[in-house]
């Protein structure tokens, strides 16, 4: 099993800042780094910087979106831009992974079965957004790039299966699925006909399909003599207050520092 690291769970630092996590590279950040107004005015930027990208990403696909228009709209220069990222594909990538994260949240219902479905329903419908219509040319800029390929999967793909792995870890230590299935195996099953779907087109992708994806795959998971969860809708707990949710977007970039 992949183990939680703390690159995954900081989607909003910058590409460049997050490559000089040594020690050696922290103690000497911190001798140089002046400890003035200017740390402050630097988040601010780096801000700006990732909220012109959600802008430009939520209306224009990516390969038109060009660092000049990112630069112009989070009003810093190219050079600020490539000070943290080396690209605007990093950029994006930043961006869109803040952008999910305070819109796609993991619940805790205290049924798997439940958080497997609202979560389902929530990442179809942010997949289904402007913005989350990028993942399908993430992949395909992937293709051409095998470094950012290997980044998405990093910084994506297992950030994500990490926050997913919560759930399925819960399941099975309240008994309710089968501990013996590999649990790699069950997100695969989970989330992999939604992504088929969303990348083939060959069917929809709704709240109705969700359902029936996790009621197909959940019987095959629960242990033997489990209850079923009583009615999707009725009886479900208020999530408002049980779901592990991040601060909004603006305000988690300057939190992580």
């Amino acid at each position: 099993m992949r183990q939680i690291g703390k690159e995954s769970a900081l989607p909003g630092t910058p590409y460049l800042r997050r490559a000089g996590h040594s020690k050696q590279s922290r103690k000497l950040s911190s001798e140089v780094e002046p400890k003035n107004r200017g740390r402050h005015r630097s988040l601010e930027a780096e801000a700006s910087i990732l909220k012109a990208a959600l802008y430009l990403l939520e209306r224009k696909p990516l390969r038109q979106v060009t660092t000049d228009a990112i630069a112009r709209r989070a009003g810093v220069s190219k050079a600020t831009i490539y000070k943290w990222w080396p690209n605007k594909s990093m950029v994006a990538l930043d961006a869109y992974l803040g952008g999910m994260t305070e819109r796609v949240a993991i619940p805790n219902t205290g049924s798997a079965e439940l958080d497997f479905t609202v979560q389902l329903k929530s990442v179809t419908a942010f997949y289904k957004s402007s913005l989350g219509r990028l993942f399908c040319q993430f992949i395909a800029e992937g293709q051409s790039d095998a470094g950012f390929l290997a980044l998405f999967r990093d910084r994506f793909l297992y950030a994500r299966r990490d926050a997913a792995r919560v759930m399925w870890r819960r399941g099975v230590d309240r008994g309710e699925i089968r501990k013996e299935i590999d649990g790699e195996v069950v997100l695969d099953l989970i989330y992999g006909p939604m992504i088929f779907r969303l990348l083939a087109g060959h069917g929809s992708l709704n709240d109705h399909e969700s359902e029936a994806m996790i009621d197909a795959i959940f019987g095959g998971l629960r242990q033997p003599g489990h209850p079923r969860p009583n009615d999707k809708n009725e009886n479900r707990p208020d999530t408002a207050h049980d779901t592990d949710t991040v601060e909004s977007f603006e305000g988690s970039v300057a939190s992580k520092y």
